[in-house]
């Protein structure tokens, strides 16, 4: 599953909420300057690892920054601190500050539309990017991939779960909210063969044009539950009303969501030893408990990998 694709209209109302939710507590915790030159990312003082810094490219050694294109906003994975100024957070900004305190050097974030990405990376004008970008066998091509995340969909409940959903097989029967032409509309449709054969009724499945009006169909009760890719549902149930509103479902089974798919950091294929160094970085991260605390930060800590893995993808 193509995030950026799938979830993109459903963006736009997260990122309403995110904006909410910044403007209340800022960026303060996010790649915050402390004594001795140290970052602190997400509640955590990052220290640099020498060995990893001195693996890195001349060329980043000397400039000391690593050029990294994002398509902003595209919450939780990437936001505008403040709508109309050009400050980012989100999990990649955070997750990329943190790789970067590791390896000695700054990651600096620059705005780029995404189908630009890609083509800016093989052009020299970044050095990476980190976009909620699917790591698929296209684009291992032309760029490589540390993985860092598993993306499917998830599913969206009232606030408490009072219907106690559990899973996909908790939808049959029950009138759930979809937006249209999405990948987890396709989802839903596949389930129904299964319903009918457990007899517990079809999928009532209730489409809509937006994401936005699909939630309010679940606030006002309309429906049991939405839809919607899983990073979207965690930032949405932790912002929305405080996260009084609503309740992210957590199968084990689909830790990353249905159908979830590798997203990774993709780097030029001119830079492999910035590969090498970012997978060591993300995988000490890993191992620190660091990446789940930012991934906590931003309601998805269950999409996080164990394992930082190289071009996972095998589609």
């Amino acid at each position: 599953m193509n995030a950026r694709l799938t979830g993109r209209m459903a963006a736009s109302v997260a990122s309403a909420a995110a904006l909410a939710a910044l403007s209340a507590c800022g960026n303060s915790d996010a790649a915050a300057p402390v004594a001795g030159g140290k970052v602190s990312v997400a509640g955590v003082e990052i220290k640099e690892v020498k060995a990893l810094h001195d693996a890195l490219p001349d060329g980043i050694k000397k400039s000391g920054t690593v050029r990294v294109a994002t398509d902003v906003p595209y919450p939780p994975f990437e936001m505008y601190v403040k709508e109309g100024q050009t400050g980012l957070t989100g999990l990649d900004y955070d997750l990329g500050q943190a790789i970067g305190a590791k390896l000695g050097v700054r990651f600096v974030f620059t705005a780029q539309k995404f189908d630009g990405i890609v083509p800016g990376i093989q052009a020299g004008k970044f050095d990476a990017a980190m976009s909620a970008m699917t790591d698929n066998k296209e684009r291992q091509g032309v760029v490589d991939f540390v993985d860092y995340s598993q993306s499917g969909s998830g599913i969206l409940v009232a606030d408490g779960n009072p219907q106690k959903i559990a899973d996909l097989g908790d939808l049959c029967g029950k009138k759930v909210a979809v937006q249209t032409a999405t990948n987890q509309l396709t989802l839903l449709k596949s389930r129904q063969a299964a319903c009918a054969k457990a007899g517990t009724g079809k999928i009532d499945i209730q489409t809509f044009p937006k994401d936005s009006d699909a939630q309010l169909a679940l606030r006002s009760g309309k429906v049991a539950a939405q839809v919607v890719t899983k990073p979207a549902a965690g930032w949405t149930a932790k912002t929305a009303d405080a996260g009084k509103a609503f309740d992210l479902v957590e199968d084990p089974a689909a830790p990353g969501g249905y159908n979830a798919s590798p997203n990774g950091i993709a780097v030029s294929k001119r830079l492999p030893q910035l590969t090498d160094a970012v997978q060591k970085a993300l995988q000490a991260l890993i191992d620190d408990g660091t990446v789940r605390k930012i991934y906590a930060k931003y309601g998805v800590a269950s999409i996080a990998v164990k394992q930082a893995t190289r071009n996972a993808a095998v589609d």
